[in-house]
């Protein structure tokens, strides 16, 4: 079993630091967040006192009491020995549905009134989720990666069209018709509707 007592800090903006995370399996922790309302912000980070397994990271869950006792966890992002702190703003997830529904339920017991938890599970760095919508974490970095992928992809395409041109003087200037930019834009035109994630497997970084 993976020990990860002491191993995490958790930070709500403007407030103390809170490190009494409950261990409830050998790859799940949880800690309660009193006055749910007030939290936007909260930063979470290793404290050093221990470090995750080689190739492992852990997965960051947010819920909130909904009154009916569901478990309603958002996943907002990862913590890793790489990326060892982490800030999350959670404010506009209070009233969206959760899409975890059985997150630390084996173990959960009630939230006190008017508190949010926090959940950490360990697992392999190799599993990709997807960040609740809204995290400005997930939002940043999705949206990097997406834009850098596309254009490498668009550059890396009209590339294989480049054309040397002479420019006078015995130089030359490599042109790409424009066609061949249109033909780019339809392809990526076709599978965005096809599948909107589908930049992720785009091998260009």
């Amino acid at each position: 079993a993976h020990q990860m007592s002491g191993m995490f800090g958790l930070v709500v903006a403007g407030r103390l630091v809170q490190t009494d995370f409950r261990i409830v399996s050998d790859r799940e922790a949880v800690i309660e967040i009193p006055d749910a309302d007030s939290i936007n912000h909260i930063v979470l980070f290793l404290t050093g006192a221990c470090r995750f397994p080689e190739g492992m990271g852990g997965s960051v869950y947010i819920r909130w009491p909904d009154g009916n006792g569901a478990s309603n966890w958002h996943l907002l992002g990862s913590i890793s020995n790489e990326k060892p702190s982490v800030i999350f703003k959670v404010a506009q997830l209070k009233k969206a549905s959760g899409s975890s529904e059985n997150m630390f339920s084996n173990h959960m017991e009630a939230i006190s009134h008017g508190s949010a938890q926090l959940g950490i599970q360990v697992e392999s760095l190799q599993v990709e989720r997807t960040a609740a919508e809204g995290t400005a974490a997930e939002k940043q970095s999705t949206l990097m990666e997406m834009g850098w992928k596309i254009a490498r992809w668009a550059v890396h395409h009209a590339e294989s069209f480049a054309v040397s041109v002479p420019s006078g003087e015995g130089r030359s200037v490599d042109v790409v018709p424009l066609s061949a930019m249109h033909e780019w834009l339809s392809t990526f035109g076709r599978r965005f509707q096809q599948n909107p994630n589908f930049w992720r497997s785009l091998n260009y970084s």
